[in-house]
């Protein structure tokens, strides 16, 4: 029996050999190394996330993100094959703002991969989740972070030829317990606020919404060092409350006059709102939301919005800087208003306003006289030559759209008027839109003004520095303030006036009626509606001194107004409107 025994158990170790050695031979490869463990998501930022495992020597892994909490995994990053155990780390950037992420990590060794990892989520930031006040000067270059909301406690000077960046989607508050507090751009320094449609920049009140009133801070200037019409030394209008000392963090003195360069650089807007300015110590002497004095053309502001002011929206002294795509809602005194030699070109402006807005108690003077655009030559100390001191105010406005109340509640004795043209001004006005202005459509006020024009009814293409054309005129009761020894009228068809029957919500595709309170941007599209007068009757080609003008930078169009017929609409996305 003993050798029976003994040859089975070698047959039974042949065949255990011989299973062993198929076993071997179907293998398809390598074990797949563990899956990845500790796998972690901690949001850093508003746009930024890190992302930490436990590594193991000698693997390979791929980090994949997900977007929300369905989206799809795609490649993020890869780390290369690492050479001892340890915790890796991964830094994940450009992402979109408040938004969750998923994150899974997978191990790589050889040919074969793990299973991946557990998810990990995090969620970046808001806009703004951190904070921190500016209390005084800033004199060397700084950067606001859009992961902050800055209160400007003070008159905040940005000098000694310093750069202010601002990054996309910041929100600036001017603090409503420091009257006046402000923003300025001084001679020499540069601001750099570039936001974008859906991360515009943002300038406003530190109180709360449904709180606000216009004049809860002061705004935003910018001084340049171009040149402008007065001579001496003439302060900015609001500036010196607290003497000429300079002083960090208050009003002192700021002078703007004197400027010799015209292609002077103060930087880049873009996408930028200033929300319930405003400052006015005395009458005639204010803090607009946007004041520009002296900017040069080297300067460029595009998609800016100027809500709730309580005096100017946008105002120029002197310079020629280039602005384009201009919205200016709720305004106190004029939506643009241009002196002292200014020359810079402007196209794309919009100004709605329906009511006369209350000021924060504190504010100042409120000077009720609101206009659509107001422009005066020289007028004050330092005109050598009264009204016709040079250089002349001589600025090409295009497609613009002005809309104002409607009634005479809104606007002082003096106001009311779609463009008031005053004081040795001149300038060309092509291809807009003006109504509901109670007064009249254009108030040329002064024979100085007019001999911008020629002193003819239809000033020459080629010659005159005053040419009103191509513009549409409705829900007004006059097309020009009645002629008088100081008042001058042009002629309406030479020109191509038109003084139209149609009201201004049967123009546009959407704005309110009269009387009726906006409740917000989508009651606002600029667009001229099919069939609308509106929609073709532009100067589609420019000649003589608006073409020359005009240069690379305004482009003539078919249409009037601010928006193009079935076109992009511009303002949508960051643009606001409110009253409080």
């Amino acid at each position: 029996m003993f050798p029976f025994r003994r040859t089975l158990t070698a047959l039974a170790v042949m065949a255990a050999s011989f299973a062993a050695a198929c076993s071997s031979d179907s293998s398809t490869g390598p074990a797949a190394p563990d899956p990845v463990i500790g796998v972690s998501a901690t949001a850093t930022g508003t746009d930024k996330i890190t992302v930490t495992f436990a590594g193991r020597t000698g693997e390979t892994y791929t980090i994949e993100r997900a977007e929300g909490a369905a989206g799809a995994f795609a490649t993020a990053s890869t780390i290369p094959t690492l050479s001892a155990n340890g915790t890796q780390t991964y830094n994940d950037a450009g992402l979109k703002v408040a938004t969750l992420y998923r994150y899974r990590v997978t191990a790589i060794k050889g040919s074969a991969s793990s299973a991946p990892s557990i998810e990990a989520t995090a969620t970046t930031f808001a806009l703004g989740f951190a904070s921190a006040d500016i209390a005084a000067d800033i004199t060397t270059s700084r950067t606001l972070y859009r992961d902050t909301t800055y209160t400007l406690k003070g008159f905040i000077h940005v000098g000694n030829g310093a750069t202010l960046t601002i990054q996309s989607g910041t929100t600036i508050k001017g603090d409503f317990n420091t009257l006046g507090s402000s923003l300025w751009i001084m001679r020499g320094a540069k601001i750099q606020a570039q936001g974008t449609a859906d991360q515009p920049i943002v300038f406003t009140s530190s109180r709360a919404a449904g709180q606000r009133q216009i004049g809860d801070w002061g705004g935003l200037l910018i001084i340049g060092n171009a040149v402008d019409n007065r001579s001496g030394s003439v302060e900015i209008e609001g500036s010196g409350t607290d003497g000429t000392a300079v002083v960090s963090g208050k009003n002192y003195q700021v002078i703007y006059s004197g400027g010799t360069t015209p292609t002077d650089n103060s930087g880049t807007l873009s996408y930028v709102r200033v929300e319930f300015a405003g400052f006015a110590p005395s009458l005639n002497n204010e803090l607009n939301s946007f004041t520009f004095a002296a900017v040069g053309s080297g300067t460029r502001v595009s998609y800016v919005q100027a809500m709730a002011t309580l005096d100017d929206a946008f105002e120029f002294f002197g310079g020629g800087l280039d602005g384009d795509h201009m919205v200016a809602y709720e305004v106190g005194d004029d939506m643009y208003d241009m002196s002292e030699g200014f020359s810079g070109r402007l196209q794309y402006i919009i100004g709605f306003s329906s009511v006369q807005l209350t000021p924060r108690t504190g504010a100042g003077f409120l000077a009720s006289d609101l206009e659509g655009i107001e422009n005066d030559g020289c007028n004050g100390s330092g005109c050598d030559n009264g009204f016709d001191t040079q250089p002349f105010t001589v600025p090409l406005i295009a497609n613009f759209t002005l809309v104002g109340c409607g009634n005479a509640n809104c606007v002082g004795a003096s106001g009311g008027h779609g463009l008031m043209l005053r004081r040795g001004t001149g300038g060309f006005y092509v291809n807009g839109v003006v109504g509901r202005w109670p007064a009249d459509g254009v108030s040329l006020r002064d024979a100085n003004s007019f001999a911008r024009g020629g002193s003819v009814a239809v000033p020459d293409l080629a010659s005159a520095d005053l040419q009103v054309r191509n513009v549409y005129f409705m829900e007004t009761p006059a097309l020009f303030q009645a002629a008088s020894a100081t008042q001058f009228t042009l002629d309406a068809t030479g020109n191509s006036l038109t003084l139209g029957g149609s009201s201004a919500t049967a123009l546009f595709a959407r704005i309110p009626a009269t009387g009726t309170a906006p409740t917000g941007v989508a009651d606002f599209d600029w667009t001229p509606v099919a069939g609308s007068p509106i929609a073709t009757g532009g100067m589609a080609t420019f000649t003589g001194k608006i073409a020359t003008k005009a240069g690379t930078f305004v482009t003539p169009t078919s249409y009037l107004g601010a928006a193009q017929p079935g076109g992009a609409k511009w303002w949508a996305g960051w643009t606001n409107y409110a009253r409080n």
